[in-house]
């Protein structure tokens, strides 16, 4: 068990949604979540290290353990998105990282498998919702079954 204070027990609440952005990037807000709480032993179900967490790092050119020992030393948001910037491989400029945030929140299931996958989980958490078309709007719909909510 770690002693990060600024770790989310993720087995009482979701990590930030998918949208929520931290330097443009979707989804890393979210992924800071459960590392920190995989961290702490707080993770509850949720991951990091997934397939979405890597698609991210590797856009942006970060290694996922050299991210995850940064996060370990307790810090922030902030400093976490500047040791980003000066660590990137890839150096996306502003432009690309507005660009590839609004394709990675606007995705959908591309191959067949995952396809499958996506109408299950989205007919499991919300079986007359019609307006689950994106990954995003899944993980957000899933988070918010999963803590109580109604789809």
């Amino acid at each position: 068990m770690s002693t990060l204070t600024n770790a989310p027990d993720l087995s009482k609440r979701p990590p930030r949604s998918v949208r929520v952005r931290l330097g443009g990037y979707v989804a890393l807000p979210r992924m800071l979540d459960k590392c920190r709480a995989t961290i702490a032993g707080t993770n509850g179900e949720y991951h990091y290290a997934c397939p979405l967490d890597q698609r991210i790092l590797g856009f942006a050119g970060i290694d996922l353990e050299k991210l995850k020992e940064q996060v370990a030393l307790g810090k922030g948001d902030t400093e976490i998105l500047a040791w980003i910037t000066e660590n990137s491989t890839t150096k996306p400029q502003l432009w690309e990282i507005a660009q590839w945030s609004a394709w990675l929140e606007s995705r959908t299931p591309g191959d067949t498998d995952t396809r499958e996958f996506f109408n299950e989980l989205s007919g499991e958490a919300g079986k007359t919702r019609e307006d689950i078309k994106t990954c995003a709007d899944l993980l957000d719909l899933d988070d918010y079954v999963s803590f109580g909510g109604k789809a």
